[in-house]
């Protein structure tokens, strides 16, 4: 426990201290302040002379405005946050000679990569709690609602949901270190696999389902076959954490959001209580429906942490 206390500390001082932890925070906050005045303001023209809805804070988190929200902000680029702390975790200290160092220590061996992990989501913990908090202090200033019970729960759940998230990229990271022996080897690695799922695999869930379920240009097609469009789409987006998380987060800041699916069939009994679906789910219920997207991150999360932790005990360290 000495040893793991003892990397972590360090590890953590090496990233505060760091000139990439001092940009990655400045761009960041300077992306989010951008991101919160624009929303800010929009909201606050929108509502001049009509009562203020209900939940109307966590509207500063999930509306656009005239770029992109927040959600949408940290689901595209929040992983390279992960992938910048982790990406040279274990080969730069092979490339500065220092692991050696590490593991001549009176330490236990597993006590290095478990504290860089902790300390590296400790770091990913404190940038996101402070564009929340950034982010939460503007839209006071600007749009002048003080944020309820249930908002603040919500985007409690948010931030927590976003840690584990931002995470699996970081054990991803980890694990490119740990397997490749050049920096700028593993650097390349997970910026490509980034690319790969935000990008191609949208591309080809939607190339899929257009090929095994079509729908015309004109939009006419029977219920059966857009039904199937949206599984066949949405099982292959899910293939990437980016969907899991738009999805999760995506019901946990919009309380009228009752499902993670884009398309739902009703029946014609549910028509008849329309008026249910329109009011806006619980916090619990919220957590209910993102919970299995949670539970996959997690699950995600610890199995590339996993890997990384399994081949780094495996490896043989040399001491020249």
């Amino acid at each position: 426990m000495y040893g793991l206390r003892a990397i972590y500390r360090k590890e953590l001082e090496d990233h505060f201290s760091s000139t990439r932890f001092t940009i990655l925070l400045t761009v960041i906050l300077m992306v989010s302040l951008i991101l919160a005045w624009m929303t800010g303001t929009t909201l606050k023209k929108e509502l001049e002379g009509f009562t203020k809805p209900t939940l109307v804070f966590l509207m500063l988190f999930t509306s656009t405005g005239t770029l992109f929200s927040l959600a949408q902000f940290v689901a595209f680029f929040g992983p390279l946050i992960g992938l910048v702390l982790g990406f040279d975790a274990i080969n730069r200290e092979r490339a500065q000679r220092t692991l050696a160092k590490l593991v001549a220590q009176p330490i236990y061996r597993d006590s290095i990569i478990n504290g860089k992990f902790l300390a590296g989501l400790s770091t990913i913990a404190v940038l996101l709690i402070a564009i929340v908090l950034l982010i939460s202090g503007l839209g006071l200033w600007v749009v002048g609602v003080v944020p309820g019970p249930e908002e603040v729960g919500r985007l409690a759940l948010y931030l927590v949901v976003s840690i584990v998230y931002v995470g699996f990229w970081l054990g991803l990271a980890i694990l490119a270190s740990v397997i490749f022996r050049s920096m700028a080897t593993s650097a390349l690695a997970v910026l490509a696999l980034w690319i790969f799922l935000a990008f191609f695999v949208p591309l080809g869930a939607n190339l899929a389902a257009n090929s095994l379920a079509p729908i015309p240009p004109d939009g006419t097609t029977d219920i059966e076959t857009a039904l199937r469009h949206a599984q066949i789409q949405r099982a292959i987006s899910y293939l990437s954490p980016i969907a899991l998380y738009s999805d999760a987060t995506a019901v946990l800041l919009d309380p009228l959001r009752k499902t993670t699916r884009s398309l739902v069939l009703m029946g014609p009994l549910e028509r008849l209580s329309i008026a249910r679906f329109e009011r806006p789910l619980p916090l619990v219920q919220s957590a209910l429906v993102a919970a299995p997207h949670l539970v996959t991150l997690v699950a995600m999360s610890c199995v590339c942490f996993g890997l990384a932790y399994a081949s780094f005990m495996r490896q043989e360290v040399r001491t020249t």
